[in-house]
């Protein structure tokens, strides 16, 4: 005999009970469902904020610079975006006229501060005489205006191009005008992908296009959510595209999961009600326990301290527990809705869940078995091998010059390097905060000015500095800094470093006077060495409190501990991809990548807490159903080779249907979000491969009993929370005896023990 079933003994739980509700309830659930979506879209319409990146760092030097400049300069507050003037023959001052007319249309729109005529400004036109930056500052980011802003702008600065003159909006104002539908066009083709794919799995047009309609929905209802909240809270322009891919992708896994274990009861002879009260309570179970796993891994974002990452991690976060929600109750209802016709509409014979020995992945999962440490040190290997390129990862702010010359920030970017030099794009300017004795000793200032731009000059890799000068009030002393090399350049970084750390506390060593380095370009590389830092601290709380999610819901330190573990095998095989693609060049092109770039700073951050999470998702689903064999037969051997034959073709067509939304998201004009793309749908297809099938049923192999054992004091500590619960005995019927075949044997247990937090 197995052990007692507590489910037949206790009565039906709070998951069943909810699970019949929803199913019994059904146009209740919709109707809500249908009513939030409508509600939170008109609010976001009425009362939804924009979308922009701010890497602000309190407390850091460039930010203190940039707030002290602020706070004692007349016409520094905003933010600055600017317009890129060029003639291919003749220079800009010959159309002096043009120029003035655009200056004053582009001052009478709303949301601008200023407007600095480039013929009026020092350094504002190129040597040559051809391009000038025309500078606006905005009284916010324009990076999160309106596309439609745009045309306002095309209309102020109509005079330049009627003469001829090449304008181009260079960051952050080219951002909302390269913006396009490429968004859209990647959610369409995880959408088609998803339907080819269920289709094609499952035969029935009702079972495939059930998870969709549960996923889109939830995605939409995530949507509106998040632009609730992008109104009194800054949230970075890729949450949207983020929290679409990872909305998209866990909800259709999730609702298919739930979808696949309904169809398996009603064939098994379950009741329709009760088929769903069932499902809910075991695989419904898994998909909370998965998605708290996610959504932990991605609020564990919010302890570097970095506002910009923590929104990030809050969009991704929202939309998988939206999904979660939305799998446990609109599927429910949905299900209740088609009964026994979830196979309608079929375009091949539906097809169930494996239940034989005889099937295919059964079989392997026994392959694996006769050679556990050939498939396991195969697995580490490969894993190994594609990791390698991430040693040598290089952190940076991929900024405009990688950008497509498609986009009017990339046009511009290019026009400032061959006018002014690649370092103007990323000017570093000096902020030196004077002490008393200096702001009343004009001769005090002149020779504190003269000798930090002697200073700043001999420093190597400065192509050049402007003569100091003091702000109004006589507090500060500022000199820009252009260095000899572009942004995305490491001997740039190298530059901001030397003058932060070494040039400009020398400089002013002895004056009474505090130096900070600020600019656009600082301000990248404090971000980049902030996340750095930081990381570390990540992964370590995202890995523990994952250990120990995992050891409250398996009752097996060995097996928490083995899962993080492969799942950070996996994320280094993925940064690895992410590194030789985009860093060293390899392939780049075919992704919209022109030239080599560095990895941008968040994302390693990002890609561990998302891979991490949804490497836990198939970890939760395939380990689910191998404990709820072993807690019924006590036999590990058949309890992995089941497991494995009972969740290869959902979790298969699951992968398929989140790689293809991932790697979708490559069509965006964001290259960060084409390194996250890739990079996801990379660790899925090595998680659904290489781990799920060599190195999770392989070490569980090679462990036998002990992936089951938990100390008799730490079982009286942890809370009881099981991801699937035992089903009813004629839920599945009883577990297929494995044809035996060379390896090694089960372990004899006559009559079954109970193992310490095992249900009894």
């Amino acid at each position: 005999m197995g052990p007692m079933n507590t489910a037949s003994a206790e009565g039906p739980g709070l998951l069943h009970r909810s699970g019949r509700w929803c199913a019994r309830h059904a146009w209740r659930i919709v109707t809500l469902w249908v009513l939030l979506l409508a509600g939170l879209g008109a609010a976001d319409h009425a009362w939804g904020g924009t979308f922009a990146d701010s890497f602000s760092l309190p407390g850091t030097g460039a930010q203190t610079g940039a707030d002290l400049i602020e706070a004692h300069t007349t016409g520094a507050g905003g933010t600055a975006a600017p317009l890129v003037l060029h003639t291919a023959g003749g220079t800009v001052a010959a159309h002096r006229e043009a120029v003035a007319a655009a200056v004053a249309g582009l001052d009478r729109l709303p949301d601008v501060l200023s407007v600095a005529d480039p013929l009026n400004t020092p350094g504002a036109v190129s040597p040559r005489g051809d391009t000038a930056r025309l500078t606006v500052r905005f009284d916010g980011n324009p990076a999160g205006f309106d596309p439609s802003y745009l045309a306002r702008v095309d209309a102020a600065v109509e005079p330049l191009r009627a003469e001829g003159v090449t304008v181009e909006y260079g960051e952050p104002l080219g951002q909302p005008a390269s913006a396009g539908s490429a968004d859209r066009v990647s959610e369409g083709i995880g959408l088609a992908v998803a339907v080819l794919v269920l289709l094609i799995g499952f035969g029935s047009v009702a079972a495939a296009g059930l998870p969709l309609l549960t996923a889109v929905l939830g995605l939409a209802v995530a949507l509106g959510a998040l632009g609730l909240l992008a109104g009194p809270f800054d949230f970075a322009r890729a949450s949207p595209t983020l929290a679409a891919m990872m909305g998209l992708g866990v909800g259709v896994d999730y609702a298919l999961f739930l979808a696949t274990r309904y169809r398996a009861l009603l064939h098994a002879g379950a009741e329709p009600d009760e088929a769903v009260g069932r499902t809910v309570a075991t695989s419904g179970r898994a998909v909370l326990v998965a998605a708290a796993t996610v959504a932990m891994a991605l609020g564990g974002l919010c302890a570097s301290g970095v506002g910009f990452i923590g929104t990030l991690g809050i969009a991704a976060g929202l939309s998988v527990v939206v999904a979660a929600a939305a799998s446990v109750t609109l599927t429910p209802a949905l299900l209740g809705l088609l009964g026994r016709r979830v196979d309608r509409l079929h375009v091949r014979t539906p097809v169930a869940e494996p239940t034989g020995a005889s099937d295919v992945w059964h079989r392997w999962a026994l392959g694996v078995a006769r050679r556990p440490w050939v498939s396991l040190t195969a697995g580490l290997l490969l894993l190994g091998i594609l990791a390698l390129p991430a040693a040598s990862m290089r952190l940076g702010h991929v900024d405009a010059g990688a950008q497509s010359t498609a986009r009017t920030d990339r046009r511009a970017y290019d026009l400032i390097t061959e006018g002014f030099g690649p370092g103007a794009n990323g000017p570093l300017t000096v902020v030196a905060q004077l002490d008393s004795g200096r702001i009343s000793d004009p001769a005090g200032r002149e020779d504190l000015a003269a000798s930090l731009r002697r200073e700043l000059t001999a420093v190597p890799g400065v192509a050049s500095v402007t003569a100091p000068v003091t702000s109004a009030d006589r507090a500060l002393l500022l000199t820009t800094v252009t260095p000899a090399t572009g942004p995305r350049d490491p001997a740039t970084a190298r530059l901001v470093h030397t003058l932060r750390d070494e040039t400009v506390p020398h400089a002013l060593a002895g004056t009474g006077a505090t130096g900070y380095v600020t600019g656009t370009a600082a301000a990248a590389q404090t971000f980049t060495d902030t996340l750095a830092a930081t990381l570390p601290r990540i992964v370590g709380v995202v890995v523990a409190a994952a250990f120990l999610l995992l050891l409250t819901v398996f009752r097996s330190p060995l097996i928490a501990l083995k899962a993080a573990v492969l799942n950070l095998f996996s994320i280094a095989a993925a940064c690895g991809v992410v590194v030789a693609v985009f860093q060293w060049g390899w392939g780049g092109a075919l992704f919209g990548v022109s030239e080599p770039v560095p990895v941008e700073s968040y994302v390693p951050m990002m890609m561990f807490a998302i891979v991490f999470g949804l490497s836990m998702d198939y970890e939760v689903f395939l380990l689910s159903r191998i404990r709820e064999v072993w807690l019924d037969r006590r036999d590990n051997h058949l309890a992995v080779a089941t497991g494995i034959a009972a969740t290869a073709r959902v979790i298969t067509c699951a992968a398929l249907i989140m790689t293809s939304v991932f790697l979708a998201f490559l069509l965006s004009t964001n290259v960060a979000v084409k390194m996250l793309a890739l990079g996801l749908g990379v660790s899925v297809v090595l998680d659904a491969t290489v781990v799920r099938l060599l190195l999770v049923p392989a070490s569980m192999y090679l462990f036998g009993r002990a992936n089951w054992w938990l100390p008799e004091r730490l079982d009286r500590l942890l809370p009881r929370l099981d991801p699937e619960g035992p089903a009813p005995a004629s839920t599945t019927g009883p577990a297929p005896a494995p044809a035996r075949e060379p390896g090694p044997e089960p372990d004899p247990v006559p009559t079954p023990v109970p193992l310490p937090g095992d249900r009894r």
